[in-house]
């Protein structure tokens, strides 16, 4: 996936409209269009990446996830159909068949010669698959550090007796008679301006420019049929609650050889026993007794990772924050890391014996146990500000 900016690619506003946005990446792919700058890389490169912008910033979900998380949005890695992200697994014949239609029904091949191999290849093979969404619920453990999965999804998939196209035998796939295998019908009408020429899909083939003559047996010549794989999912480290990330060609298989769609998976975070989330940073509320809060002590306490020994000092007031510097959640893509924050709470007894409140009560009259305004002490307010900055 490209890492500059999608609006800055197609040279809109991020209040710019769905129209704008379309006029735009029309007037850039045309601009760095392969057949206009033949053998130019760069050109081609550009190409792939307005088209990868305009895929985001076409879909309206997608849109909203990159104005709010960015190119973290969609995860560290794309290409070959199987990492997160838009267009960057996209290649040339995917840009032709699914943004075509901006161009009008004669995709790309009218603007620049008509017809040729650009026409064929960029008509649609098939119906493209929908989209599948699902939930993973992921540990602070597995957040913290990254993990990898692997899913069982049910869905539909591409049909192994026929190989997608629907056909009972390689005798059963025809050149279609209305087109002759372009995929596309031309017209031509006169009016008093002159004669028009019109392209449009052809009707008998869909513009796949073939028909089947006899089906397959396996999914009755759809293509797919309705079965289980098992997906391996790259989960960054870092990744919070509600974010979704999408994995490019993992959805449902699409009808007679169509592109499939993608997989967005939804982000769950598993409470932890005893730990709390807040952004970066893991919280944990420490309860200690009163003669550790006035004679100090050692205790351990869980961390995202396992355990850790942290000391109290004598004369530890309650709502006293430690922190352990790194002991956070890192940032999606980037080198920020979070810490733990521990909250000091004195545990007060509920039940006491006679001795023990003989004692209690002792300590009541002496000066030592009466509270204090300690000159120079921060406000609680102060210290939770202070901690959490």
């Amino acid at each position: 996936m490209s890492k500059r900016d999608f609006y800055e690619i197609l040279g809109v506003s991020k209040s710019a409209s769905a129209d704008e946005i379309k006029k735009a990446y029309r007037k850039v792919a045309m601009q760095f269009h392969p057949d206009r700058n033949p053998g130019d890389k760069q050109a081609e490169d550009k190409f792939k990446e307005a088209a990868e912008a305009y895929e985001i910033l076409s879909d309206a979900d997608k849109k909203a996830k990159f104005d709010r998380f960015g190119h973290q949005a969609f995860g560290p890695g794309t290409g070959g159909g199987s990492g997160f992200g838009g267009g960057g697994g996209m290649d040339m014949n995917d840009i032709f068949s699914q943004f075509g239609d901006i161009f009008g029904d004669e995709g790309f091949g009218g603007f620049f010669g008509g017809g040729g191999s650009r026409s064929r290849s960029s008509r649609a093979t098939g119906q493209r698959g929908s989209n599948l969404r699902i939930k993973l619920k992921l540990r602070f453990d597995e957040i913290a550090n990254g993990v990898n999965k692997q899913v069982k999804v049910k869905k539909h998939v591409t049909c192994t007796t026929c190989g997608g196209n629907g056909a009972k035998d390689k005798n059963s796939v025809q050149t279609c008679g209305t087109c002759n295998g372009s995929g596309q019908v031309k017209r031509v009408t006169n009016t008093f301006l002159g004669q028009m020429q019109t392209v449009n899909t052809c009707p008998s083939c869909n513009g796949q420019g073939n028909t089947v003559t006899a089906k397959c047996a396996g999914c009755k010549g759809e293509g797919r049929m309705y079965g289980e794989e098992t997906i391996s999912i790259d989960i960054p480290a870092g990744v919070q609650d509600g974010m979704q990330l999408s994995m490019s060609g993992k959805g449902n298989a699409g009808e007679r050889g169509g592109s499939p769609g993608d997989l967005i998976i939804m982000i769950e975070e598993e409470p932890h026993d005893s730990l709390h989330r807040d952004g970066l940073n893991v919280a944990y509320d420490l309860y200690i007794t009163i003669p550790d809060a006035v004679f100090g002590t050692s205790v351990e306490v869980p961390t995202i990772d396992g355990r850790a020994k942290i000391k109290i000092p004598p004369g530890t007031q309650s709502g006293k924050i430690f922190r352990l510097k790194g002991k956070g959640f890192p940032e999606v893509q980037g080198y920020a890391k979070g810490d733990q924050l521990i909250n000091v709470n004195i545990w007060t007894p509920q039940h006491v014996s006679d001795e023990e409140r003989a004692a209690l009560e002792k300590m009541q009259l002496s000066e030592n146990f009466k509270p204090k305004n300690i000159k120079g002490e921060k406000s609680f307010y102060d210290r939770v500000k202070e901690a959490f900055r």
